[in-house]
């Protein structure tokens, strides 16, 4: 068994109302796997070492840091975009501690400079880079020394505990969710879009369809708990992320939907096809395949509680808690195989 301090999102404050993040999910995986955790927050801490400003925090939490992991002495430390933790505490931590692994994994988008930039910024100090792209996007992190692999966003049914999947008559008949619609653009079928645009066209095409759209139309966002509830309000969940291009790259909405028993629907580009069929998830590759694919299910309640239950037994399965978990930890001290973990890019 192994002592691992996370640090990264955790739910310390009302400023962290995120209850699906994948830190707490991970958090989740390593303890029932019978690892010990003990995880920080350092946005929070540096946050309220900073009497409220994170940047005038930053220096005390990455000497608390410091010294609350020579105190615990993990043999794993796992980065979580752990970005108030600077590379130089990193180094000196593991001076403190030889024979420390460290792992940084980064959900965010590869396309995004800033994302690269932060990514990069520690790849010299750590063993080892996940991230929630494959392919080509990838490949370009690894560097001479630095280890980089793909990650699963994972999937935890104490969190995603909605059972869609077995409601005949849900209140709404489609969801999607939207923190901003307009900046930047979504592309979607090789089109640029403002969501709410695309939401328009989504609408016209289905008379009578009841859509559950938080974040459009004047509608505010929703997190934690209310998340959670609008969740399990829809029988069929959009899932679209900024693009599509990226091999597997999806925000992590997709296993918030599989989750809960929504029947996912995403396009077919994203290579999600890989890992499931279409008796698992609804894909399409232009608008009028979308629409057949909305109105087919609508109209065949029992058709998408089955293919939404396959999917969600699926997703469980593949890209449970558990076998992310375990992944991270044999990718950072014994090695991986598609055999034991059946997704590509291990770490190299």
């Amino acid at each position: 068994m192994v002592r691992i301090v996370h640090i990264g999102y955790a739910p310390v404050s009302l400023k962290s109302l995120n209850q699906h993040a994948t830190g707490i999910k991970l958090c989740n995986g390593f303890i029932r796997n019978g690892h010990q955790v003990l995880a920080l927050s350092d946005r929070d801490l540096a946050r309220a070492f900073g009497f409220g400003h994170r940047r005038l925090g930053r220096a005390h939490f990455n000497k608390m840091a410091r010294d609350y992991c020579r105190a615990h002495k993990p043999e794993l430390m796992v980065l979580g975009h752990a970005d108030m933790l600077d590379a130089a505490s990193i180094t000196a931590i593991r001076e403190d501690l030889p024979g420390l692994r460290v792992v940084q994994w980064n959900v965010d988008p590869l396309f995004e400079p800033d994302n690269i930039r932060r990514i990069e910024g520690k790849q010299g100090v750590v063993d080892l880079t996940l991230v929630t792209t494959a392919g080509l996007s990838m490949e370009k992190l690894r560097r001479p020394g630095a280890r980089v692999g793909f990650m699963p966003n994972p999937v935890d049914l104490s969190i995603e505990r909605g059972r869609v999947d077995e409601m005949q008559t849900p209140p709404f008949d489609l969801f999607y969710a939207c923190g901003n619609p307009d900046r930047p653009k979504r592309v979607v079928c090789g089109q640029p879009w403002n969501m709410e645009d695309f939401m328009r066209d989504v609408l016209a095409r289905q008379p009578g369809l009841r859509a559950l759209t938080p974040g459009l139309f004047g509608q505010g966002f929703v997190n934690g708990a209310a998340y959670q509830a609008a969740l399990e309000q829809a029988a069929i969940g959009l899932n679209i992320s900024r693009r599509v291009d990226d091999f597997l790259y999806s925000s992590d909405r997709l296993a918030h939907l599989t989750g809960n028993g929504l029947l996912a629907v995403i396009e077919r580009a994203t290579g999600y096809d890989r890992f499931f069929g279409d008796d698992e998830m609804g894909f399409f590759s232009s608008l009028d395949e979308l629409a057949e694919l909305i109105a087919r299910y609508r109209a065949d309640p029992a058709a998408r509680m089955r293919v939404a239950a396959a999917g969600r037994r699926r997703y469980a399965d593949l890209f449970n808690e558990r076998r992310v978990a375990a992944y991270i930890l044999d990718a950072a001290f014994n090695g991986t195989s598609e055999t034991a973990y059946p997704w590509p890019d291990h770490p190299a």
